[in-house]
């Protein structure tokens, strides 16, 4: 079983950085790819970014791209997903969560496990 818990996000204005972190309770972290979802009212959840285990290769959105960075730390199992040029449209319930394996994937339903999620709130 594993246990993922966001932390960070909260109230920024346009054009502020806001920091996402995961910490997942898993054996193995690395035998993992990390992925960031979102969603808002009414919407279906959305990918925003991905990252494999070992190599940490990277996948985003276009809606994020050039704006949001993520990495992770293996020995500290902790993804971070980093948000720069925030815009009102990034304002969502973020989700981390993690597959096992190491294909680098979009689709929410290859996901087995989730965090609660975390709001993210920019204003214009």
């Amino acid at each position: 079983q594993v246990q993922l818990v966001e932390s960070g996000g909260g109230l920024a204005q346009t054009g502020d950085s806001l920091t996402l972190s995961c910490a997942a309770s898993v054996r193995t972290f690395s035998n993992y790819v990390m992925g960031w979802f979102r969603q808002t009212p009414g919407k279906e959840r959305e990918f925003v970014a991905a990252i494999s285990g070992s190599i940490a290769a990277t996948h985003y959105a276009d809606s994020v791209k050039g704006r949001f960075t993520l990495s992770r730390d293996n020995a500290k199992k902790t993804v971070v997903l980093q948000m720069n040029s925030l815009k009102p449209e990034d304002t969502a319930l973020y989700y981390c969560a993690a597959r096992y394996g190491s294909a680098l994937n979009i689709a929410t339903g290859v996901y087995a496990y989730w965090g609660q999620g975390i709001q993210v709130t920019v204003s214009a």
